[in-house]
């Protein structure tokens, strides 16, 4: 982040997770170099409706941390140092005019940058037009398309931009309350340990379909009861087979296999990889006939899946009455898992009794492979998205 030294770059962008100590490494390393020489440093945000919602205090609490508060005075506004030093504060939407009419800015530090708007964007960049200025950015990464992550992560930076991605085990000060909630995020909400403890981007929570499951390493038992299920794919689509078995209430998937663009003659091989896939029988999509068909002529045991009215809403619904366990291996599932998610209206944002049609070709292997235990299971409770919820008793 702080190399080439000051003035050998243009933009430098730290992101990642909670915990890192973005910020504070950031406030800290200000501090030092403003001590070290005079600089002008404005210090924004998106919306600053008052010095409170500034990275003042921050600052502040680094200042009297490096044993500088002989040399620096804070103000209400502003800090200043005793050799010409100078710390601002504005909200890039809030006070827009501010922005635009400071001058002479040395280093301009956005943080949370992962809510500033583009045209914010468009007013800051020129603003900061010293020779030898730079401009920092520190966040936290939410959506693919918020314009940060566009300017930077979706195809070539700028010129003269270096960008660190870190996260809390980058941190040697990571506490250890801390450490507590990530390995309880980790354990069972791997969704959300992403997004707030690696910087992943956000899934909108409300939306996702699967919230009952955790990535886990674990020993599959002798002699247990194997169901697999497979989903032919297409053009663009991956064939899947996924290998799972049931443990009272809890649902362990062990194995997948997973290619895109698998030709016909290949899917054997591709089967082949998941332990046992010969011994058992498999329960497929029924719309590939001819695919069933040859697997079957090359010693598989594929039967087609019946599926019928509601069958996905029914599949999906059983699939989450359990507590389901994946296997770190089974990446595949894992994404998914992660990612499948109900419709959103458009306009208001309100999640709909709708199963989006992506990030499920796992997920309907899943569904065939449960298919029969789900027909044999009695109806318990109604639960979910306007679903119905079946476990067995």
């Amino acid at each position: 982040m702080f190399d080439p030294p000051l003035g050998g770059a243009r933009y430098r962008v730290a992101y990642g997770g909670r915990g890192s100590g973005k910020s504070h490494s950031i406030a800290q390393a200000l501090v030092i170099l403003a001590y070290m020489q005079p600089l002008r440093i404005l210090c924004c945000r998106e919306i600053q409706k008052s010095i409170k919602d500034s990275v003042k205090r921050l600052l502040d609490d680094k200042i009297a941390a490096t044993g500088l508060e002989h040399f620096y005075q804070s103000t209400d506004t502003e800090i200043r140092g005793a050799n010409g030093s100078l710390f601002l504060f504005a909200g890039l939407r809030t006070n827009p005019d501010s922005v635009k009419s400071t001058e002479g800015i040395d280093i301009a530090w956005v943080e949370e940058a992962q809510t500033v708007s583009q045209s914010s964007l468009e007013v800051l960049t020129p603003t900061i037009r010293k020779p030898t200025s730079e401009i920092w950015f520190s966040y936290n990464p939410r959506y693919v398309n918020d314009p940060v992550d566009k300017m930077f992560r979706a195809g070539d930076p700028p010129p003269r931009t270096i960008i660190h991605r870190v996260n809390w085990d980058a941190n040697p000060w990571f506490p250890e309350v801390l450490r507590e909630e990530m390995e309880w995020d980790r354990k069972r909400d791997p969704d959300k340990y992403s997004h707030v403890w690696m910087g992943e981007y956000r899934r909108d929570s409300e939306a996702r379909v699967f919230k009952n499951w955790r990535e886990e390493e674990f020993e599959t038992p002798p002699g247990a009861r194997f169901f697999f299920g497979a989903d032919w794919g297409f053009s663009v689509d991956p064939t899947t087979l996924i290998r799972c078995f049931v443990n009272g209430r809890t649902l362990y998937i062990d194995h997948e296999a997973y290619k895109v663009g698998c030709e016909i003659d290949r899917t054997p091989g591709l089967f082949d990889a998941v332990p046992d896939s010969r011994k058992w029988p498999i329960r497929a999509d029924c719309a590939r006939p001819e695919t069933i068909s040859y697997m079957n002529r090359n010693g598989f045991n594929v039967v087609a899946a019946t599926k019928g009215a509601n069958s996905v809403d029914e599949g999906v619904e059983f699939i989450k009455s359990f507590d389901i366990v994946v296997h770190p291996r089974c990446k595949h599932m894992i994404d998914e898992l992660s990612m499948y998610a109900y419709k959103q209206d458009k306009l208001t944002n309100e999640v709909l009794p709708v199963l989006e049609d992506k990030h499920n070709h796992c997920i309907d292997a899943l569904r065939y492979a449960l298919e029969l235990y789900r027909k044999s299971a009695p109806v318990v409770a109604a639960v979910g998205v306007g679903q119905t919820s079946y476990w067995r008793q």
